[in-house]
């Protein structure tokens, strides 16, 4: 399908010239010789590109510009003008015009133009693409009340340009989060770059920041860019901010009170031109009580603040994140998996002291494992089966017994050590599996060692 221009000029011989020669070239054209007839084709026609002369009666190019951006704001348009200045050219391109082009047209500097417009459309609308591809993969999921206050944070602070300090669990998705807002944000076409400061050592935390110029050190064969610079326009997420070391922090600070940063051996000043998120899985204000971390640093970094909830208080998500997780997991063009109820019931109900993570690593394995097309609680492995296989009464020697009531002692003696096993020696835990009272479990557990 042809790609349609739409051509705005009132001197009809520039029209009539252009149409010819684009038609020729088998785009479709439509026309129009003034502001207002453009923006009605624009409505009917849904040109892919817009030729607008600047010197028109009535309504100009650069209203008719203004119009067309507010209503369709991916639409290309190259201004044409035969009285151009370098005033009018800087305006049109503030305006979200592709290019400027003088009279009298050069018709091979038109095509090339127009070809270069529509080839940056296809790459925007790719990029859209990719980009809502990117938010529906690391979407957070979940309906549930705990969840539904996070969507409302993440998207507060999306529509802001602050600092965010995100603080969670292990596997709780603080990186998830740190994405959606990245993605969902104004500088989401500029690049997300992570930085796990739990893992560089405290040598190199700055030169991982802030980069080093040439020769600096043995090792700077080369000059290195930090994440500083290559995050430019977009966001810096440091993950695991609270193991960051003393001497990082310091450095850390004085770039966001002072906005500037130069390269390690380097004289120049670097502006702070991107959005800092960071991420931790401490308490830091505890961290500071200890003396591990600046309370200086956490106020610069806690503007915006959000708690990651725990998967064991937001239990009913977990149906819909198991779902999806199948999903994720479906092998080639097979449906994906399903699962039992009473094997759902039993994820429910379980800590998860894992979080999001360990679930997600659980399905995959289930749907990697599991055979059939369903899951069943069977199909669950330790320690999510809540009743775990005996032992065989082969292993039990009943020669060596003496009577029923020794029978009796040694069965129940194997019966607990499982079950203790099952629930990590956890005596509460065990006690309500099995029926009894924690005191009485107590009980028989000595009476095992006595």
């Amino acid at each position: 399908m042809s790609p349609t221009i739409l051509i705005v000029d009132d001197e009809n011989s520039i029209v009539q010239a252009l149409s010819g020669l684009l038609a020729d070239e088998d785009f479709d054209v439509v026309t129009a010789s003034n502001g207002y007839e453009a923006l009605q084709q624009i409505h009917t026609a849904s040109p892919d590109l817009v030729l607008l002369d600047i010197w028109m009666p009535g309504m100009d190019g650069i209203e008719t510009l203004k119009a067309i951006k507010k209503d369709s704001p991916y639409l290309q348009v190259i201004m044409i003008t035969g009285h151009g200045t370098i005033e009018t050219a800087v305006q049109a391109t503030k305006l979200g015009a592709y290019d400027f082009i003088e009279k009298p047209l050069t018709f091979d500097k038109v095509v090339v133009a127009i070809q270069n417009a529509l080839n940056y459309r296809r790459v925007m609308e790719e990029n859209q693409y990719l980009r809502k591809k990117t938010l529906e993969k690391n979407a957070i999921t979940g309906n549930s009340p705990a969840v539904q206050q996070l969507l409302s944070e993440v998207s507060i602070a999306a529509g802001s340009d602050s600092r965010v300090l995100i603080t969670g669990e292990d596997g709780v998705g603080k990186e998830l989060v740190a994405r959606t807002i990245h993605y969902l944000g104004k500088r989401a076409e500029a690049p997300l770059v992570d930085i796990n400061c739990a893992a560089i050592p405290d040598s190199l935390i700055e030169v991982e920041l802030f980069g080093h110029e040439k020769g600096v050190f043995p090792e700077a064969t080369g000059k290195k860019r930090g994440k500083f610079e290559v995050a430019a326009k977009g966001t810096l997420f440091l993950d695991e901010i609270g193991d960051m070391s003393p001497s990082g922090q310091a450095a850390l600070l004085r770039v966001l009170e002072e906005k500037q940063f130069h390269r390690i051996g380097g004289n120049r000043m670097l502006d702070v031109e991107c959005r800092i998120i960071s991420a931790s899985n401490k308490n830091l204000d505890e961290e500071i009580e200890k003396g591990a971390f600046r309370k200086d640093l956490l106020h610069r970094l806690k503007v915006l603040p959000i708690t990651v909830p725990p998967l064991r208080r937001r239990s009913e998500d977990i149906p819909l994140l198991v779902e999806t997780f199948l999903k994720e997991n479906a092998q080639d063009q097979a449906p994906p998996k399903t699962i039992s109820g009473p094997a759902l019931e039993i994820l429910c109900h379980h800590p998860w002291p894992g979080n999001v993570r360990e679930l997600k690593n659980l399905v995959e394995r289930l749907a990697i494992m599991v055979k059939r097309s369903k899951i069943n609680v069977t199909d669950l492995p330790a320690p999510y089966h809540p009743d775990p296989p005996r032992p065989p009464l082969e292993t039990i020697d009943l020669f060596e017994m003496d009577d029923l009531k020794d029978a009796r002692r040694q069965f129940e003696k194997r019966f607990i050590q499982c079950k203790l096993d099952h629930y990590d020696q956890n005596i509460t835990h065990t006690a309500k599996a099995i029926g009894v009272d924690r005191s009485y479990l107590h009980r028989l557990i000595k009476g095992m060692k006595s």
